[in-house]
């Protein structure tokens, strides 16, 4: 088995230094640098965003359908490997690998066209909800809930631990499911 790139993909890798080339300011790097643990601040964060988004490579997993670049595996393999040789920042998952695949597939075509199209371009950043005040991990003890309201459901209750809160113009839930409002509660512990 050869797994040595072809034609194609060699020239698809020195595009994509060449890109890195132009766009990976020394800014960008120097905030990464002092930061250490990959942290930028919000400006600098969407500035890479929309230089990726720019060249089409923001949302390098959504499907030509929904505004992504079709990339294959292998694309997708060499664009993430020369990103990391590089040095470059990551991104905000939130909105494009976690709300976007929900949204396609449930979502309704006004949802669609409200969400997405601002992720793809970056302006729309999502951060994602987990715990609440006083519940830590512990999923049983979860009061936010969901409450049908014709078409729609109205979800009420707070949410702590709000990963790049600071960064977000947008903001996911994480739920747990239960279908009965009495249902038994267990404990888990690890």
């Amino acid at each position: 088995m050869d797994l040595s790139f072809g034609k194609e993909e060699i020239a698809f890798q020195q595009e994509v230094r060449d890109w890195l080339k132009d766009n990976l300011t020394p800014e960008i790097m120097g905030e990464i640098k002092a930061g250490r643990n990959a942290y930028m601040s919000k400006e600098r964060l969407i500035d890479w965003q929309k230089r990726l988004a720019k060249k089409g490579w923001l949302c390098t997993g959504w499907p030509k359908e929904f505004g992504g670049p079709g990339f294959t595996t292998t694309q997708k393999y060499i664009l993430e490997m020369e990103m990391a040789k590089a040095g470059a920042p990551g991104t905000s998952p939130f909105g494009p690998k976690m709300c976007a695949p929900v949204i396609m597939k449930y979502g309704s075509d006004a949802q669609k066209k409200q969400h997405l199209p601002p992720m793809l371009n970056s302006d729309l950043i999502w951060c994602q909800g987990y715990s609440e005040p006083g519940s830590g991990s512990d999923l049983a003890s979860l009061r936010t809930k969901a409450e049908r309201q014709g078409d729609f459901y109205i979800v009420n209750g707070q949410k702590t631990w709000t990963t790049l809160a600071q960064t977000a113009t947008g903001f996911s839930v994480s739920c747990a499911r239960r279908t009965r409002a009495n249902a038994r509660r267990e404990s888990r512990s690890c």
